[in-house]
């Protein structure tokens, strides 16, 4: 039986005028979308962080955003060189709102937010190192559109693009995708961060779970790892067990655990980030988790 979890009440956006007058509206292929501006991650163009006050701009946009104030998360979302997009897919009909980048130059490596537009956000799922860690883009993108109520927070560079380890963004705490992040963390939704690794003979493991710099796991780590080892899939649950890349470092875990919010690190095996029988069957162990977190807050 899974626990209960609580999850703080946000603004659902409405189909009132008011609400829906400050941004554009556009008919896409929500997979195309979100993975063709993955994939230029590719090309490792240079990258600089945002400054502090487009970041305090970022993040009172996305913090109206997530409360239902559109014209507010709109304007601020402008001063920080964003803009507001609702998409409607063309595969499924839903809506979403993106937030993206205006101009095509270095903010275009900032990265980008996806929010369910017709549903509270209830989970969040985090993609760090496009490309770098193989397919969990596309991870990220099936997990949002199969389940409810969800956003996706997608870094927008290679993480070895910038200078030192400034595109890393799972290790800075100067970059869009934290500010996105932590404006979610706020608001109490938890969130999977997906990271991808090597099979070695020390790494013998389909998936590696963990809760970041926290030293305890919530009820939601071991429903994951059971999902997950029910489906056949070899499981390092790092709060039981001695296991490797358990994300201690990790920026979002360390803000997850100062906000009191569900953080989840997980690294996958190629094999179950792919296209492959393996990649399924995590697939769903995940939206097993999300589509409980989604249920909670209805």
């Amino acid at each position: 039986m899974i626990a209960p979890i609580l999850i703080s009440c946000q603004a659902t956006p409405s189909d009132e005028a008011g609400a829906e007058r400050p941004h554009t509206r556009e008919l896409v292929d929500l997979d195309d979308r979100i993975l063709g501006y993955a994939e230029q991650a590719e090309a490792r163009d240079p990258y600089t962080p945002p400054g502090e006050e487009r970041r305090d701009r970022l993040a009172r946009g996305v913090g109206h955003l997530l409360d239902g104030d559109l014209e507010q998360a709109d304007e601020h979302l402008t001063l920080a060189g964003f803009r507001l997009t609702t998409l409607t897919d063309t595969a499924s009909g839903r809506r979403y709102r993106e937030v993206a980048a205006r101009g095509s130059g270095p903010e275009e490596r900032w990265g980008r937010l996806y929010v369910h537009a017709d549903a509270a956000v209830r989970w969040n799922v985090q993609v760090p190192h496009p490309v770098a860690d193989r397919a969990t883009e596309s991870l990220g993108v099936r997990l949002l559109e199969n389940t409810p109520g969800g956003a996706l927070v997608l870094a927008g560079a290679h993480r070895t693009a910038g200078r030192g380890d400034a595109a890393d963004v799972a290790h800075r705490t100067d970059s869009a995708f934290h500010v996105m992040v932590t404006e979610l963390q706020k608001r109490g939704v938890p969130g999977v961060q997906l990271h991808g690794f090597a099979k070695t003979p020390d790494r013998p493991y389909d998936a590696i779970l963990s809760t970041g710099s926290a030293q305890t796991a919530p009820a939601e780590a071991a429903t994951l790892a059971d999902l997950m080892a029910g489906r056949d899939l070899r499981v390092c649950r790092g709060w039981a067990d001695r296991c490797p890349l358990e994300g201690t470092t990790n920026v979002q875990g360390q803000a997850a655990q100062r906000a009191g919010t569900t953080f989840l690190h997980v690294e996958l095996a190629p094999a179950a980030r792919g296209d492959g029988d393996e990649a399924v069957r995590a697939r769903k162990a995940l939206a097993g988790l999300l589509d409980t977190w989604s249920s909670a807050g209805r």
